[in-house]
C-alpha cells in the first residue's frame, strides 16, 4: 500500500499540484452501522504493516509499549503466525481476506508478468521504476484492476461471505476491498490530468469504504489528514481518526478491518531494529482504546484483533555488496527493460518483489534447470524453485542441492497437507519422521504449500528465486534498502508475524494467515 501511495508523489512531483474539486461524497453512514444491535461484540481487525514480535517484545521489556503489554496480558499473543508468499502487503492482504495463497486468489506479487497481458503487472514500487513502467498502466492495474480484475473473482472475500450473511463490514485504508456494495473512487485533478483515469471509478466494496481521499465517507463530517503532505490519507493517523468517529457515532459494523501503513516505511529506512515506530502505533492504540471510556470497556465491547503482516530483514551496507543485479546475471539474455514491449527477441522478464524475484523464461531453448544453474550460482542467493513435470524443484543457493516435491503422498505436515519428498529436504530445512510419516519446518514455514502457491498463482514458465538474509534483488531501476529493511523472501525472519487476540478465547486453528479468514468467520456463526 505504501508503494502505491509513492506513485502518487510522483505525479505531484513531475506534474505539480492543482487545487482539488469537490469530490462525490460516499453515503456509507446510512448503510454501515451493524443490525445486531449493541449486545452483539463488534470485530476491529488491525493490520500493522511491518510490525515483528521481536520488535514488540523488546518494546515492552523496555516499558516503552504499554498499551501493546495491556493487551496482550489480557488477550492471547502468538509470535509465529505464517504469512503467504511472497512476503508483499498486496499478496499478504489477499491471503488473509480471502483465507488462500496465491494460487487461490490470483494476486502473485507486489510485480509480476502476466502472460495474458503480455506486460509486467506493477502495482506501485519506487518512483524510478514507476516511471520507467509507466505512470498510466501502474495507476490502472493499482486502482482498477487489482480488486477488479486480478484479485480471483471466484474466491469470495471475507466482506463478500459476510454480506451474504446479512452482516456489515467495513474497510479503512485496505488496499484489497472487493465487497458487495457499490462505492466510487473520486480522482483528483492532479492524477487525472496527465493520466487515463476518469474522474470517478465505480467499485465494488464493503458496506464502509474509506480509501484516502479517493473515497472519504467523512468528508465534510471529520477534518482527516488526507492532504498531499499526509499520503492523500494512506496513514495511521487518518486510519485511527476514522475508526474513532465510527465509534463515537455508534457506527461500528459488525467486522471492520484497518490498515496502519506507517511502521512499514520507517522499518525500510531505518532496519528492523527501530523502535520508534512501534511506539507510535502503541500510542495510537491507547487513543483507540480510550475512545470507548477505556481499555477494559473497549475489550467488553468489542474484539480486538492485532496482527503484522511480513516481517523484514536487515539489508547490509554498501561496502558488503547487498543488491543482487539481476540483469547482470542475465548478461547473455535479451531481457526485457522496464516499461519496453514484450517482442519475439524477449528472453527474460524479471518481477522484483524486493528479497524475491520472479524470472519469466519467454523466447529461448535454454531450460528452467539451466536458467536455475545460473541464478544458484551467486552465493547471495538462497533458494531457486520452479515447477516442471508435476514436480516442484528447489535448489540451494552457491551448494546446488536439491529437493524435489509435490502435493499428495505419504508425508503429513502440521497443517494436515501431504507431501511427496525426493532427494535433499535439507535444502528447505524440513525434517522428516520416517516411522510416523510427518515432517517438520524449520527455518522456512510451510514452505512447500507456500512455493507452490507462489508457482501455481498464475501462468507462465517462470522461477522463484530469494536472497539469502541481508541481501536483496534488483532490476535496473528497482528501489533498493542498503542498510534499512527489506521483506519478499521466505524465511522465517520474513515469514513468521505477530497476532493479538482480545475479546474471545476463541483461538485459530492454525498459526496461518490463509487460516485467520475461517477463524475471523467462526466469531459471528
Amino acid at each position: 500500500m505504501v508503494r502505491m501511495v509513492l506513485l502518487l508523489f510522483v505525479l505531484i512531483a513531475v506534474f505539480g499540484c492543482q487545487k482539488q474539486e469537490t469530490k462525490t461524497k460516499e453515503q456509507d453512514l446510512t448503510q454501515v452501522k451493524s443490525i445486531n444491535g449493541e449486545h452483539e461484540k463488534k470485530v476491529i481487525f488491525l493490520l500493522v504493516d511491518s510490525l515483528m514480535a521481536q520488535a514488540i517484545d523488546r518494546g515492552i521489556e523496555q516499558n516503552e509499549l504499554p498499551t501493546l503489554r495491556y493487551l496482550i496480558e489480557h488477550g492471547q499473543y502468538y509470535k509465529d503466525v505464517v504469512t503467504s508468499f511472497p512476503t508483499m502487503s498486496v499478496t499478504i492482504d489477499s491471503s488473509l481476506l480471502t483465507g488462500t495463497y496465491p494460487d487461490g486468489h490470483h494476486v502473485p506479487g507486489l510485480v509480476w508478468y502476466s502472460s495474458d497481458d503480455k506486460k509486467v503487472i506493477n502495482y506501485g514500487t519506487g518512483p524510478i521504476e514507476v516511471l520507467k513502467h509507466g505512470i498510466d498502466p501502474v495507476m490502472v492495474d493499482a486502482l482498477i484492476n487489482l480488486n477488479g480484475k486480478h484479485l480471483n473473482q471466484q474466491q469470495p472475500t471475507i466482506f463478500e461471505d459476510l454480506a451474504r450473511h446479512g452482516l456489515k463490514s467495513g474497510s479503512i485504508n485496505g488496499l484489497i476491498y472487493r465487497g458487495t456494495k457499490d462505492h466510487t473512487l473520486s480522482i483528483p485533478p492532479w492524477i487525472q490530468g496527465p493520466t487515463i483515469l476518469p474522474k470517478e471509478i465505480k467499485v465494488k466494496g464493503p458496506d464502509y469504504l474509506a480509501l484516502g481521499s479517493l473515497t472519504n465517507p467523512l468528508e465534510g463530517i471529520q477534518n482527516l489528514p488526507d492532504g498531499l503532505t499526509r499520503r492523500i490519507g494512506i496513514n495511521n493517523s487518518y486510519s485511527v481518526e476514522t475508526l474513532k468517529y465510527l465509534i463515537k457515532a455508534n457506527k461500528l459494523p459488525d467486522f471492520l478491518y484497518v490498515y496502519l501503513p506507517d511502521l512499514d516505511q520507517k522499518l525500510h529506512k531505518k532496519g528492523p531494529s527501530d523502535l520508534n515506530g512501534v511506539k507510535k502505533v502503541d500510542q495510537q492504540l491507547h487513543s483507540l482504546l480510550q475512545t470507548f471510556g477505556s481499555p477494559e470497556e473497549a475489550l467488553s465491547k468489542a474484539i480486538f484483533i492485532i496482527a503484522g503482516d511480513s516481517g523484514m530483514t536487515q539489508i547490509l551496507p554498501a561496502r558488503d555488496n547487498p543488491v543482487i543485479d539481476l540483469p547482470t546475471l542475465f548478461k547473455d539474455y535479451h531481457v526485457l527493460r522496464p516499461g519496453d514491449t514484450v517482442t519475439d527477441e524477449t528472453e527474460i522478464i524479471l518481477a522484483v518483489n524486493e528479497t524475491m524475484a520472479y524470472v519469466y523464461k519467454l523466447n529461448t531453448d535454454k531450460s528452467l534447470r539451466s536458467i536455475a544453474n545460473l541464478l544458484s550460482a551467486d552465493p547471495r542467493v538462497d533458494i531457486v524453485s520452479w515447477k516442471e513435470n508435476n514436480w516442484i524443484h528447489a535448489v540451494q543457493g552457491e551448494t546446488s542441492r536439491e529437493v524435489m516435491f509435490k502435493g499428495s503422498g505419504q508425508l503429513l505436515d502440521p497443517y494436515q497437507q501431504k507431501w511427496t519428498i525426493e532427494h535433499d529436504p535439507d535444502v528447505l530445512d524440513i525434517k522428516i519422521d520416517t516411522a510416523n510419516h510427518t515432517i517438520n519446518y524449520g527455518q522456512y514455514p510451510d514452505v512447500l504449500q507456500r512455493l507452490s502457491g507462489a508457482l501455481s498463482s498464475h501462468s507462465g514458465e517462470f522461477l522463484v528465486v530469494t536472497a539469502k538474509p541481508g541481501y536483496e534483488l534488483a532490476d535496473r531501476s528497482s528501489p533498493t534498502h542498503i542498510g534499512g529493511g527489506g521483506h519478499g523472501s521466505i524465511r522465517q525472519e520474513e515469514s513468521l508475524i505477530p497476532l493479538i487476540v482480545c475479546g474471545t478465547d476463541q483461538k485459530p486453528q492454525y498459526l496461518r494467515i490463509v487460516d485467520l479468514k475461517s477463524f475471523l468467520l467462526k466469531l459471528f456463526f
